[in-house]
C-alpha cells in the first residue's frame, strides 16, 4: 500500500522464523466451534458458521458494489453485528477498514475520507438525534452503505450476495487503518497487517487465558484498539469463546447482561471502572460470573484497582498500550501489589524498549523517561506521513511514545504521565491543537489554549483559556455557547472543552511560546 512504511527485511525475516508472523490473515479468526454461540449483540444470536456464512455473504456484496483489495472503507457503527459483520467482510476481500468512532462527526471523518482516499463509507442512521447519513452525502467518497434504513444509499443488509472466490490477502497487506489519539491536530492512520495484528491479538488472548469458555462483555465501542484486539473481540473469536456487545459501559447496561449471558470478562476504561465500583454497592444483578476486568486506556489509580477484587468479586489487570502497537499487560499471576501500582509489561518477547531522557540518552534504572519501542506488532510509521515520522521515529525504528515511565526491576512499568500535548479523558485522547484551532475560528476568541485539568473519575478534563476581542468582553460566550458552536462546526462531542477560563494575556516561555504549565498551575 502506499504510504506504509514496512519492516526491515531482516526483522522481516526474524519475526517470521521465530514465530510471531504466521501466514493467517484477519478474516482467519472465526475458530470457534461451528455450532457454538459466537456473537451476541441486541437481538442478534450468531453462532460461528452463521457469524462466517453472513461476513462471507457480505464480501461478496461488497465485491458487486465495487469494493476491491487495497480499497480503504471508513467504517463508523455502534456496537452491533453489523459492525462485525463489516469488518470481517471487508478485510477478508483485503479491503482495509479505517475505523472511526461513533462519536466522531464531520471535521474527523471528512479527513478521514480524504486522507485515507476511501472508496466507500459504512455507518449507522442516526445517534442521539445526529443522522449520519446527511453527513454521507457531503462526504467525498463514492459509496455509502447504512446498516439500517439507508435512503438512497445501499443497505448493509442488501450487501447480501451469493459467496464467490477472491484472492486471498497477502498477510504483509495492510489489514487495518487505526486512529492515533491525535496529538498533533486531527489523528494520525496507523496501518496494522494482517500477521502483525492477528499476532497483536492471538498473543494478547494467550496471556489473558482466554479459551472457548470466555464470554467476553464489549462495553467500548468496537473500533477502539483495546476492545477489538488487545485481546478484544478478535481475540476472543480466535480463542473460539462468545462476544457480547452492549450498547454503551453504563451499568445500566452492562450489569444485566453480565448477569443474563453470564459474562467472565470485560475491557474497560477508568471511569467505567470507578462508575461500576460504586454501582456494584446497590445493583441486585448478578455478576458472580465475571472473572477479569482489564483496565486500560488511562492508568487507574492504585487504591481504586485495589477494590476491584472485594467489591466486583473478579480479578482486575491493568493493560497500558497504544493503538500504534506495543502493549503492557500485569499478569494474571502477579501479585496485588504489581497489579494495583504498575501498568504491566510487555505483551512479547520480541518487544524493544528504552527509557530515555530529553537528550535522548537511557536513563539510570528506576528513573523516569519517555518510552521508545519496536517491535513484531509496532508500526514502522503513519500512514502517509512522512514529515511526522520523520519525527516520531528514531533513525533505527524505535518509536517515540511520549509516555513517560519508569521500569521497575521485575519489567513492568508505571506510567508518569505525558510529554506529548494531548488530554486523556477517560481513555479518549483529546489533541489540545486541534480543539484550538477549532476555538480560534470563533468570532469572539482572539486566542486559545487548552489544558488539562486533573479529575478523580474522568483522569483528566479538558480546560479552555481563552482571550477574548474587545468587542466579545462585555458579554463573552458561555460554555454552553461554545459547545453548540463546536458542534456545529462537526467536531466530536468528547472534544468539547469541560471548562472555560477568561484571561487577559498568557503567560509565555523564554522563547515565546504559551506556558501551559503555568495554565495548569492556575487551576489547581
Amino acid at each position: 500500500m502506499d504510504g506504509f512504511t514496512p519492516w526491515p527485511a531482516e526483522l522481516e525475516e526474524r519475526y517470521k522464523a521465530e514465530g510471531y508472523w504466521t501466514d493467517r490473515v484477519l478474516g482467519d479468526v472465526l475458530r470457534g466451534d461451528p455450532g457454538r454461540t459466537a456473537l451476541i449483540a441486541g437481538d442478534d444470536r450468531l453462532t460461528y458458521v452463521d457469524l462466517d456464512r453472513r461476513a462471507e455473504r457480505t464480501a461478496a456484496g461488497f465485491l458487486r458494489l465495487g469494493v476491491r483489495r487495497g480499497d480503504r472503507v471508513v467504517v463508523q457503527l455502534p456496537n452491533t453485528a453489523g459492525f462485525v459483520v463489516a469488518f470481517l467482510a471487508l478485510v477478508r476481500i483485503g479491503a482495509a477498514p479505517v475505523l472511526a468512532l461513533p462519536a466522531h462527526r464531520e471535521s474527523e471523518i471528512r479527513y478521514l475520507c480524504e486522507l485515507a482516499e476511501a472508496s466507500a463509507y459504512v455507518c449507522g442512521e442516526t445517534d442521539a438525534g445526529f443522522d449520519y447519513r446527511a453527513m454521507a452525502r457531503t462526504l467525498p467518497v463514492e459509496h455509502v452503505v447504512v446498516d439500517g434504513d439507508a435512503q438512497e444509499f445501499t443497505a448493509l443488509a442488501d450487501l447480501d450476495a451469493e459467496p464467490v472466490e477472491y484472492p486471498r490477502p497477502d498477510p504483509a497487506d495492510v489489514g487495518v487503518l487505526l486512529l492515533s489519539g491525535g496529538t498533533t491536530g486531527l489523528p494520525k492512520l496507523i496501518p496494522r497487517t494482517h500477521r502483525d495484528y492477528v499476532y497483536n491479538l492471538e498473543a494478547s488472548a494467550g496471556l489473558c487465558g482466554f479459551t472457548r469458555d470466555t464470554v467476553y462483555l464489549v462495553v467500548l465501542p468496537a473500533a477502539h484498539n483495546f476492545a477489538l484486539a488487545c485481546p478484544g473481540l478478535l481475540g476472543v473469536f480466535a480463542a473460539g469463546g462468545t462476544v457480547v456487545l452492549a450498547p454503551s459501559g453504563s451499568p445500566d447496561d452492562a450489569f444485566p447482561l453480565i448477569e443474563r449471558e453470564r459474562v467472565t470478562a470485560c475491557a474497560a476504561v477508568p471511569p467505567i471502572a470507578l462508575l461500576w465500583l460504586d454501582a456494584a454497592t446497590w445493583s441486585e444483578d448478578d455478576l458472580s460470573s465475571l472473572e477479569l476486568l482489564q483496565v486500560g486506556g488511562a492508568k487507574l489509580a492504585a487504591e481504586r484497582a485495589a477494590e476491584v477484587p472485594g467489591v466486583l468479586g473478579c480479578r482486575v489487570q491493568q493493560v497500558f498500550g497504544m493503538a500504534e502497537g506495543l502493549l503492557n499487560f500485569t499478569r494474571l499471576d502477579d501479585p496485588p501489589d504489581l497489579v494495583e501500582r504498575t501498568q504491566g509489561r510487555p505483551l512479547s518477547p520480541a518487544d524493544e524498549i528504552r527509557i530515555v531522557d530529553a537528550g535522548g540518552r537511557t536513563v539510570a534504572p528506576g528513573e523516569v523517561g519517555e518510552l521508545l519501542t519496536r517491535g513484531p506488532y509496532t508500526l514502522r510509521g503513519y500512514y502517509r506521513a512522512p514529515a511526522h515520522n520523520a519525527r516520531a521515529f528514531t533513525p533505527d525504528g524505535y518509536y517515540r511514545t511520549g509516555d513517560l515511565v519508569r521500569e521497575l526491576p521485575s519489567g513492568h512499568l508505571v506510567v508518569e504521565g505525558r510529554e506529548k500535548d494531548q488530554i486523556n479523558r477517560g481513555g479518549d485522547k483529546v489533541s489540545a491543537e486541534e480543539l484550538e484551532d477549532h476555538l480560534l475560528a470563533h468570532p469572539a476568541i482572539h486566542d486559545a489554549a487548552v489544558v488539562g485539568v486533573p479529575d478523580p473519575m474522568m483522569g483528566e478534563r479538558t480546560c479552555a483559556f481563552l482571550i477574548l476581542r474587545d468587542a466579545a468582553k462585555a458579554a463573552p460566550p458561555s460554555l454552553r455557547d461554545i459547545k453548540d458552536f463546536l458542534r456545529d462546526r462537526g467536531l466530536a462531542a468528547y472534544k468539547w472543552p469541560d471548562r472555560l477560563e477568561t484571561a487577559d494575556a498568557f503567560p509565555r516561555t523564554p522563547v515565546g511560546k504559551v506556558s501551559k504549565k503555568a495554565l495548569a498551575a492556575r487551576l489547581q
